[in-house]
């Protein structure tokens, strides 16, 4: 009796390519043309500069500063080779961040292109739009936002050294799958003295409408952040072990979400 009915099943739960088929001892035609297609998208997203003005001008619109950096990786062939440079501002936004703001704050927000800036086109704004209203609501002081290129999540500690802010959240494009070109990853730090490692940071991953959506991972990220405030810790020591069940989708969008850790 044919498995087919199941494996058709399988398939339609999840975008992995599973219960593809075959013709003789290959992979159907169609498999064969959507694998190619979907590993060119993944290789643009790589490629693609960030195009920062319409995310300027909305955050303009909404009455928040924005600045602008770029780490030491002058161009996009030497940040793909150097990931160390991409760690670390270049001269010239380190003396304009050091320069712009001279207030203490409680966190900055930076949106890097990171491996994917279709991830930041697409998803950091529906984010930002759940996020900046549970800042205002706990009464956290934010920096100007800064949107920086060539940036890997590193970089945030660098910004955030030179703006004087408690934490830095780096709002990210992850590496591109072959089913997800455009999600955004989103990597809390608290900005304590000496060298940061990964093990300091939280991360909340895949944040597109097909995985965790942005306003679900607003919430989540404003309850870490409470949380890390509270506890003076992030990365391995702090758990989001009561993330609240939502009643429905709606709940998440209307930036309903429990801050209490």
């Amino acid at each position: 009796m044919s498995d087919l009915p199941q494996r058709r099943s399988l398939a339609s739960m999840t975008p992995a390519r599973i219960a593809l088929g075959r013709t003789g001892a290959s992979l159907p035609l169609d498999a064969v043309l959507a694998l190619q297609a979907a590993h060119a998208l993944a290789r643009d997203a790589v490629h693609l500069p960030l195009n920062a003005a319409p995310l300027v001008e909305w955050l303009d619109a909404q009455g928040f500063e924005s600045l602008m950096a770029h780490s030491a990786a002058a161009s996009r062939e030497i940040y793909l080779r150097r990931p160390d440079l991409g760690r670390r501002l270049d001269a010239d936004s380190r003396a304009h961040l050091a320069q712009a703001y001279a207030r203490a704050t409680d966190l900055v927000i930076v949106m890097a292109d990171g491996l994917s800036a279709a991830a930041v086109h697409r998803q950091a704004r529906p984010f930002l739009e759940s996020f900046l209203p549970l800042a205002a609501t706990c009464g956290w002081c934010l920096a100007p936002l800064v949107i920086a290129r060539q940036a890997r999540v590193a970089l945030g500690d660098d910004i955030a050294d030179n703006l004087g802010a408690r934490a830095v959240l780096v709002l990210i494009g992850e590496r591109p799958g072959l089913s997800s070109p455009d999600s955004l990853g989103a990597y809390l730090t608290l900005n304590r003295a000496g060298a940061k490692t990964d093990a300091d940071r939280n991360c909340v991953s895949n944040i597109r409408p097909e995985g965790l959506s942005p306003q679900q991972a607003a919430g989540k990220v404003a309850r870490l952040l409470a949380a890390a405030f509270q506890g003076g810790m992030t990365g391995v020591s702090l758990k989001d072990e009561d993330e609240p069940l939502l009643s429905s989708p709606n709940e998440a969008e209307r930036g309903t979400i429990l801050l209490t850790p």
